[in-house]
């Protein structure tokens, strides 16, 4: 995927987006960098900590009808040693603590030396 295309999700996320986009910067002094809408190979993730190879997908709607291409396209990050969390949108508003407690979790589980989750 282009960067400009990247570029132009990144100015147009949506409000789930910019909601969780909001704890997730609000965190990044405790160590862990995210990016938004980051390209990696031929997809765009909405999320990713590269230190700890952790991506941060949020669903809508549209991906009810989208599971098998959502399967294939985590299937291919993980095979690169990502570890892809995915929420639907309404989790972002109707529960962002369970949201940020599962990623704050596995950001822990993902520690060690090449980040890799061996210990």
């Amino acid at each position: 995927m282009s960067r400009d295309f990247a570029r132009q999700l990144r100015k147009n996320m949506t409000e789930a987006e910019r909601r969780l986009w909001y704890h997730l910067k609000l965190r990044q002094s405790d160590g862990k960098k995210f990016r938004k809408q980051a390209p990696i190979g031929i997809y765009i993730v909405d999320f990713v900590c590269f230190e700890a190879k952790l991506i941060i997908e949020l669903d809508g709607g549209q991906h009810a009808a989208r599971i098998e291409e959502d399967e294939v396209r985590t299937a291919w990050l993980e095979s690169r040693g990502f570890r892809v969390l995915r929420f639907w949108n309404f989790h972002v508003f109707e529960d962002i603590e369970m949201v940020l407690e599962t990623i704050w979790i596995a950001l822990q589980q993902r520690r060690g030396p090449d980040a890799s989750g061996t210990k």
